[in-house]
């Protein structure tokens, strides 16, 4: 399962509404190769479905990912920030066994 914090629920929802995206819309998750620890996280709207897509709803939101990302991706929370000490979204991962300082990438 992926998991997502009310403050990103919040931003996500937001977001949606801004940019005018209808309900069919959802938020793909999923981890791409690159960033200073060799994986980075990539977020995106998406509407269409692929066939390998795990599925999940938390929080009111609709969270989709690869199969290949899930399994990086396993009991991940997304949460968002808007501090001082940085804003935006950032993935709070217990498969992580390290990450860079700016939390943009992860080694596993």
């Amino acid at each position: 399962m992926i998991f997502i914090s009310e403050k990103a629920r919040e931003k996500v929802t937001k977001l949606k509404e801004d940019t005018g995206l209808s309900d069919d819309y959802f938020l793909r998750v999923s981890v791409v190769g690159g960033g200073c620890s060799g994986l980075s996280y990539k977020l995106d709207f998406d509407n269409e479905s692929q066939p390998n897509d795990q599925v999940f709803e938390d929080n009111g939101v609709k969270l989709v990912t690869d199969l290949k990302s899930f399994l990086y991706l396993c009991d991940t929370t997304l949460d968002f920030s808007d501090g001082l000490n940085g804003k935006g979204f950032h993935f709070i991962n217990p498969n992580a066994s390290r990450s860079c300082g700016c939390g943009e990438s992860f080694a596993v």
